[in-house]
Order: structure tokens, then sequence, then C-alpha cells
């Protein structure tokens, strides 16, 4: 009805469709001003996928040197000093270069101060929120077509502190995340779970347990095995914080 509308009062002349036609000469002077932004500039982008992820600090050389070198790495330090990415960055470099099999990362399911109570859902469900920082590392360093293809295969595994008791991890890539937050017994336990063709990495802040002070024993761990063979201890401090510049001021006075 409205567009037989528009037709009758065209012919009538009360209508000027003129004003309805697109300005080509308008659209072909568009231009970018200087300083926009332009794809092919990756200096004017704040986020961008990088392939190849290279370390920003001494402490992150020396962690991903370890890595390298090393079956088993502890990697302490403060919030923000990439413990945890650039663990799962080396983990998806030696899946994808067939240096392991598949990736198990595990984190204690430990409520951050507050209790959440009962989550609905079946177990996955419930334990998706605690194990979400794994996830989203997971997916910077791989596209969500193939990280899903990677999880049903089985190449690459989560699981929360509790379901690696009894288990062997041959030929794969262990991350233990939020170390800080087992106890003693739980870090001698997952330490002793290191299978033939295995590497792993354990990262957790001391200062910033969930846990009681006394009840947490990534601290302990670490000192009684800095001095074994083939274990790489990496401490890292405020100077390799790459997170937002404020994250090191409040640090040093919180």
């Amino acid at each position: 009805m409205a567009k037989r509308t528009a037709k009758r009062r065209q012919a009538h002349g009360s209508i000027n469709v003129q004003e309805f036609q697109r300005d080509d000469r308008r659209q072909r002077n568009l231009q970018v001003l200087e300083g926009g932004y332009h794809p092919a500039n990756d200096s004017n982008r704040d986020h961008s996928f990088v392939k190849n992820v290279r370390p920003k600090s001494k402490g992150q050389t020396q962690l991903m040197e370890a890595i390298d070198t090393h079956a088993l790495v502890l990697a302490l330090g403060p919030a923000g000093t990439g413990k945890t990415y650039l663990a799962i960055t080396k983990a998806v470099e030696a899946l994808e270069s067939g240096k392991v099999g598949r990736i198990v990362l595990s984190r204690p399911a430990v409520e951050a101060g507050e209790s959440l109570g009962f989550l609905p859902g079946a177990m996955e469900d419930k334990l998706a929120p605690y194990l979400r920082p794994l996830y989203d590392a997971l997916q910077d360093r791989l596209s969500p077509k193939r990280l899903k293809a990677l999880m049903a295969e089985g190449l690459i595994e989560i699981a929360p502190v509790g379901f690696m008791r009894g288990r062997t991890l041959n030929n794969a890539f262990v991350v233990i995340d939020e170390a800080q937050n087992c106890t003693y017994g739980q870090i001698k336990m997952l330490l002793t779970r290191l299978g033939w063709n295995s590497t792993m990495v354990v990262t957790g802040d001391p200062a910033q347990t969930d846990l009681l002070p006394d009840l947490s024993g990534l601290h302990t761990v670490a000192d009684k095995l800095e001095g074994v063979n083939n274990i790489a201890v990496c401490r890292l401090t405020d100077s390799d914080i790459v997170r937002h510049p404020l994250v090191a001021s409040m640090l040093g006075v919180l």
C-alpha cells in the first residue's frame, strides 16, 4: 500500500524522487582522517592476536626458557605477570607441533572469599565458573571452532584438582593454575602425576591465597624443590607485570 501511494504521489508531482537517491559523489569523496584507524597498522591496536608470543620482561624470558628446558617448572609471582598465559601458550605450541599428545589443565575450585552456595546444572556447569580463566586463555590462542574440536577429541582437558588423584599423565603438557589455593598435600599429589614425555607448569601467587596462610603449600613446596635437578623455580616480581600499569602500583601499597 505504501509503495503504491508513493508511486501515485510521484505521478502527481508531489514527491521529489531526487531527494531519496544516493549521492555517489559524497560517498566517493569520503577519506580516512589522518590518525584514524587502519587495519594494516598494528600500532593503533590495543589488543591484537600475536601468533608467536614473546616475553616482555626479564622474568618472562626466564620463565619461557625454563619451560623449554625443564620437565617441571614452578612459576611464582604477583597478578598480571603472565604466568598462566605463558604456560598455556607453551602448551598450545607443544600440542600443535606434536611434542605432546594432549593438554591437561587443572585448577582448584576455591571460592574467592565468598560462598556461592549450590550452583544449578550438571557437574560441568557447576565447575565452569571456577575453570573460566583457563577457557579465556585458551580462546586467546585458539579459534573457538578449533578449541571445541580439540576438547571434543579429548586432546585438551580441563579438570579441577580433586579429579587428578590416581592418574598418570604421559605424553602431556600439564598446567596447574592458582596453586596457591592448594594445600601441601594437594600439590604433592599433583606433582606426582607427572609421567613420561610430559611437562608440568605450576603457577600461583603465594601472597594472594584464598585459603588460610598456613594451609597454602605452594611457598613451602617451591622452597624444597628449588635445588632439585631438572626442576626450575621462577620467581616473578612487580617489574614483570604486563597488565595495566596501575596493577603494579596497587600491589606495591596493598
